[in-house]
């Protein structure tokens, strides 16, 4: 497995969440430096009531840059409906290659409402000189960054994701802004982080059917 890019960790007690930085290393710190089968659309609530989806959606550009592997993906939100919860996302590589590193990309004005992240900081895990802070994901990047990745969106990497192989991905998810909220959510191949970064960005996987691998996710 290739190792995460390494920068520099800044670490802060935050109240509740860490938030990513845009230079491209995994971070945690109180705030961001400027700088399948079917396509899984799904949503919670904890009412029998109907919850009206903002229109419009939160979108993301297609980026130019396109992968024909294909990957299976599943996006399950479990958040309460006035409070926080998770995002649960699986993924499968369909294809006979590995993928170096997965990245799921969606973009940063959810957080006004709801903020994703990785994982849920603790005081142990985010105090000057506590335990070593271990994490799973090669990047955590709020554009833009150094990769390539777009203003006004987010990038979360994995990897490497071996053939057949099922990765799943929980999603920490804490309400900052009351209502719902729909946004779009991408699956892109990663650029290598060792070479020359291509202009063109990280690139677009298919899903099952040959179409590009985005979805819809609708939280009420």
């Amino acid at each position: 497995m290739r190792a995460p890019i390494l920068g520099t960790l800044v670490l802060a007690l935050v109240a509740c969440v860490a938030e990513p930085t845009p230079t491209g290393s995994p971070s945690v710190s109180s705030q961001p430096t400027t700088a399948a089968t079917p396509s899984a659309s799904a949503s919670a609530s904890a009412t029998n009531a109907p919850t009206t989806i903002p229109d419009p959606v939160l979108k993301l550009r297609l980026p130019p840059a396109r992968d024909a592997r294909r990957v299976r993906y599943e996006v399950e939100p479990r958040v309460d409906p006035k409070g926080d919860g998770s995002i649960q996302v699986t993924l499968e590589n369909l294809s006979n290659r590995r993928i170096d590193e997965i990245v799921l990309r969606w973009p940063t004005d959810v957080k006004k409402t709801l903020f994703l992240a990785p994982f849920a900081p603790t005081r142990d895990r985010v105090a000057e000189g506590g335990s070593p802070l271990h994490y799973a994901w090669t990047r955590w990047v709020e554009g833009p960054g150094e990769l390539g990745e777009p203003a006004g969106t987010t990038t979360l990497g994995y990897g490497p994701l071996l053939p057949g192989q099922v990765l799943t991905i929980p999603l920490v998810v804490t309400r900052r802004g009351p209502g719902p909220v729909a946004f779009e959510m991408q699956f892109l191949s990663g650029v290598p982080h060792e070479a020359p970064v291509p202009p063109e960005g990280d690139a677009l996987l298919r899903d099952p059917d040959g179409k590009p691998a985005e979805t819809r996710v609708e939280i009420r």
